[in-house]
């Protein structure tokens, strides 16, 4: 067979496993309506949940999604369906973009209903959004990115250990999917190409950025401390911030000093 010369195969879909179990708790509407277009990053974030395999277990993975870039923004896993799994990815979000206002849209998971999860949307001014009940339509973009996930690494490997299972998908999505995954909407670009166009497109003409002041450095070359102080704050200290003082033979006074090789007066004296 020529496909066993080649030792190609056929890459199938897995069997479903239920991620979402509602609680009958209170859901937060809908204010996305399918409509997963933004014109700017932190606009509209899409999250959800998947499971990942292993000989030792399922590992769940929770994910945000920016719906202007495709861009990972948050992600977290854990080996149960806690309220802190969903907690800790929309942290790692809000800790790296710092939005204002963002929409944060999910399913009715238990997890995005649960009374922390809301509590935690309140404090960081997150609003919070969900689809309707069984409709993989609704939020059709985090699908999309876990049957990109599923295709590109789940299908292709088997993972031992939950350990294993970690490194793999932290080395996708940081590694590949938002450095180097092109995608056919963002112009083939990848997601933190095309931020980085925007942002670049988007800086006014007469726009500058300020020049760093590092604070001196008081330890010897070589000291490992020392190679820590670039991340301080820009602290300048009292000896940096001196007025220079006047020497003799500079600034003004070199045009009023008189030249080196020139013959003194009472030398031209004594010459007469």
């Amino acid at each position: 067979m020529l496909y066993d010369a080649v030792r190609l195969a056929g890459v199938s879909r897995r069997n479903s496993t239920v991620t979402t179990v509602r609680d009958g708790a209170r859901q937060a509407p809908d204010l996305v309506d399918r409509n997963f277009t933004a014109d700017r990053p932190n606009m509209l974030w899409v999250a959800d949940i998947t499971y990942i395999p292993t000989w030792a277990g399922f590992l769940y993975l929770a994910v945000v999604l920016d719906a202007f870039s495709r861009r990972i923004v948050g992600w977290s896993m854990a080996i149960t369906l806690h309220t802190q799994v969903v907690l800790d990815a929309l942290d790692m979000a809000l800790w790296q973009r710092r939005p204002s206002g963002v929409i944060h849209h999910s399913d009715h998971g238990s997890q995005y209903t649960s009374i922390e999860f809301g509590k935690r949307c309140r404090e960081a001014g997150v609003r919070p959004s969900m689809g309707s009940v069984g409709d993989a339509y609704d939020n059709a973009m985090a699908e999309s990115f876990f049957a990109t996930l599923e295709c590109e690494l789940l299908d292709r490997c088997r993972f031992k250990t939950q350990a294993e299972a970690r490194i793999a998908v932290f080395e996708f999505i940081e590694g590949f999917y938002n450095p180097r995954r092109r995608h056919s909407s963002l112009r083939y670009l990848s997601p933190i190409k095309f931020e980085r166009q925007f942002a670049e497109a988007t800086l006014e003409p007469d726009a500058h950025e300020h020049a760093v002041a590092l604070a001196p450095v008081k330890e010897r070359p070589g000291n490992v401390a020392a190679s820590f102080t670039v991340n301080l704050p820009a602290v300048l200290d009292s000896r940096s911030t001196r007025q220079p003082r006047e020497r003799a033979g500079r600034d003004e006074k070199m045009l009023s000093a008189e030249p080196k090789d020139r013959p003194k007066e009472e030398d031209r004296m004594q010459s007469n």
